[in-house]
Parts: structure tokens; sequence; C-alpha cells
């Protein structure tokens, strides 16, 4: 790497160290959430233009009829766009984007990025909770901005728990990944736990940098708090079901317990993902 590239990845760190993250991220909320059309058709227009949104596998293909830029953010897809593996063993992609990483959890380690690990016990943020993942697998999905940003579930499974946890909001991205420790686990976050055919499951939806929100289909809008919120539920959930969704999105950390699936080897790093794809199987 270059020195004017290090250097612009250190600007960018420390950059990312003392802006205001949360303020700055609830004044984009807030115009994210504006339905004046000239605000957010502009926005909506930027953004499109920018980042190359594919429109035709919406359900609303019209960008400017959708009355927020959040609407359109978390936009619906045409029915039938993104098929769910029907295998009866299958696991798949909780979402549209790109594996971080993905593989075995090592002595309640997970692995982040090179020279980068954090641990399951901080990542749940309860130790009792946390346990069962303790030698599991994992799988870190990327849904970058062009990207579908709904979660849904890797297989079926009742929902018991939704845990708030506060935190940092560091943008998430290689850079930030290869650099800030722990990333995942101190930003703000929302962690489903789940029972399952093949015990215990969580998905933990991770904020970010100028994400405005985190919807689950059990707890709504999550409203940020200075303090960790556990909820009790009893939801059961089919396999390809809608988990919840970012307003501006971020990463989706799957997590099963060990000895019960594996990976497909076909995916690795920087693989890209759909929604739906058989990304592992159930063991026998």
């Amino acid at each position: 790497m270059s020195l004017k590239s290090r250097l612009k990845e250190q600007v960018f760190i420390r950059a990312q160290q003392i802006v205001p993250q949360h303020r700055l991220s609830r004044l984009v909320g807030k115009l994210a959430a504006s339905e004046n059309p000239l605000i957010k058709n502009a926005v909506i227009q930027s953004f499109k233009a920018k980042y190359g949104i594919d429109m035709s596998i919406a359900e609303q293909s019209d960008a400017l009829q959708y009355k927020s830029f959040n609407d359109f953010f978390t936009r619906a897809l045409k029915a039938g766009v993104r098929a769910i593996d029907t295998a009866a063993e299958s696991i798949v992609s909780p979402a549209d984007g790109c594996i971080s990483q993905i593989g075995q959890i090592q002595q309640g380690s997970i692995f982040q990025a090179k020279g980068q690990h954090f641990s399951v016990d901080q990542l749940i943020g309860d130790p009792q909770l946390a346990a069962v993942f303790q030698e599991g697998e994992f799988a870190t999905v990327y849904l970058s901005p062009k990207d579908y940003h709904r979660v849904h579930m890797p297989v079926a499974g009742r929902l018991t728990e939704t845990l708030y946890i506060p935190g940092e909001l560091f943008s998430v991205n290689q850079t930030t990944a290869e650099h800030i420790p722990g990333l995942f686990a101190r930003n703000e976050r929302m962690v489903c736990l789940f029972d399952t055919a093949l015990g215990r499951m969580a998905v933990v939806l991770v904020g970010a940098m100028i994400v405005a929100g985190i919807e689950t289909v059990a707890t709504g809008r999550v409203k940020p708090s200075g303090c960790i919120e556990l909820k009790q539920h009893a939801m059961d959930l089919a396999k390809g079901d809608e988990l919840g969704r970012f307003y501006l999105g971020s990463t989706a950390i799957v997590l099963f317990e060990a000895h019960r699936m594996q990976w497909d080897a076909a995916f690795t790093a920087n693989s890209t993902v759909r929604m739906g794809e058989a990304l592992g199987h159930r063991l026998a």
C-alpha cells in the first residue's frame, strides 16, 4: 500500500473516532424520514444515481413514488425475485450482500479481519445467552448501500428473545474492520435469539455510522437508549420470512451451535450472496 493510501486510511479512522456519531446519525435520520417532495426526491435521485440502484426488481419500480427516503431504502422486492432454497436441510443467506467472514468460532472468538477478532460474549452482550455459541459457526454478511435492506430468516425458528445493546456507530467496511478492534461488538446492535431444529441460532443486526435505525418484526423500530434491553418473545418464523430491516444499512451476523451445521465451501470472504440462497446445510 502506498504512503498516500495509508495516510488516507489513518485520516478516515481518526475521523470515525472524533465525529459525533450519534448526533450525525440522528440528523441523517431526520432527513431520511422527510416526506417533503423536494427534499426526498432530491435525496432519492442522488442516491439512486450514485449507487446504480436496480429498481426493476423492486415491488414499486418508480423511485419517486416512495413517501420518504426511508421507504425507498427499505423497499420490498417483487414476488419471486429472491427464491428461498426449499431443501429441508438448507440454511439460507439472511440478506443480499457480501460475506465479510465465514467459518468456525474458535474458543469463543469470531474472526473480524486480519489481526482483528471479537468475542461471542461481547457480541451477544450476555455470557449466559452466548455460551451455546462458543465453538459454533458464524457468517457475517455486509449490506452495501445498493443492496436490498431487509433481513430474513436463515432457517425456520421460534424467536425467544431480543436484546438491544447500545454502542458506538463506526462505519462498517473493510477499512474499519481491519483497524477498529471489536468493531461489530462495539457498535449498536439488536440480537435476535431463536430455538430451531439445529439448536440455538442468533441473528445480530449491527448498526453503523448514519444508520438511522434498526427494525425487527417483534420490536418494531428500535428507539436507541443508553441501556441493554432484553425482551422475551414467542414468535414462530419460517425460513425466508422477514425478520427485520435497516434504515441505511450495515451488517447481519448469523451464529449457530457447534456440530449442528456446515457452511458450503464455495462461500468465503468477499463472496457475493443473495437472500434465500443456500449458504450451508444441517448436519445429520
